[in-house]
């Protein structure tokens, strides 16, 4: 039975065009994910599913096997559950690779430490889940919702704000690691199955590119917080 990432990359992007392989800090975003999940010690193989011929080229080039997405996966409403389960049964079937693990990894969401999907995964197989979410800590996020034109407190009760302190802890789904098995994709048709672990990050790791405004926040992060630990030099990745 093997672990594999899976990083779906579907063109097409209308908030940034071509997102997914846009320069970002001197290497194509996808780029970024791809080339942490080769040197994951956890993971056997890289695998991006897409419907885009540049985007399969990228992939390519940085040493991901790519999966061809059918078109009816690859449209604004079709869900990221619906291109895995297509990857995984393509990978079973012409790779030969039985799955017990599939590392799910948005390229949107670069930030990562070289260290962090093999300790997601570490925790993942400690606690016995069946699926893994990364999150980060929403320290002293005051969060409000407009509900039918009056506004009310969603995370803490504005009559009785008492110390930030003592407030239960919430934490952010951040979007860069999932974790499951296999099964969990078939029986539930989620990411998320019953026995949900969770593996926390950095704030500053909360932060994904969605749109162009995003790119210097996640180029200011990766140079400072992930590229400086190696020695500065992009190509060390």
């Amino acid at each position: 039975m093997h672990t594999v990432a899976i990083i779906p990359a579907r063109g097409g992007s209308k908030g940034l065009k071509e997102k997914n392989i846009y320069p970002v800090a001197g290497k194509p975003l996808l780029a970024w994910t791809v080339l942490q999940a080769l040197a994951s010690t956890s993971v056997e193989k890289v695998f991006v599913t897409t419907d885009d011929e540049a985007i399969a080229a990228v992939a390519s080039d940085y040493g991901a096997e790519v999966i061809k997405r059918p078109q009816e996966l690859a449209g604004d409403k079709a869900s990221s559950e619906s291109a895995i389960l297509h990857a995984a049964g393509v990978i079973e079937r012409d790779y030969h690779m039985p799955l017990s693990t599939i590392v799910f990894l948005q390229a949107t969401s670069p930030l990562r430490k070289p260290d962090d999907i093999d300790r997601a995964v570490g925790l993942f197989a400690c606690e016995g889940a069946d699926s893994l979410i990364s999150v980060t800590k929403a320290d002293d996020l005051t969060l409000w919702e407009s509900r039918e034109g009056k506004w009310d407190s969603v995370n803490f009760d504005y009559r009785n704000r008492g110390m930030r302190q003592d407030r239960p802890a919430q934490f952010i789904e951040n979007g860069s690691i999932y974790i499951f098995k296999p099964e969990i994709l078939t029986t539930f048709g989620n990411r998320i199955g019953e026995k949900l672990s969770a593996y926390e990050m950095e704030f500053w790791q909360t932060w994904e590119i969605d749109t162009l405004e995003e790119i210097d926040l996640i180029e200011y992060y990766l140079y400072k917080k992930i590229l400086t630990a190696q020695d500065a030099n992009p190509e060390n990745l």
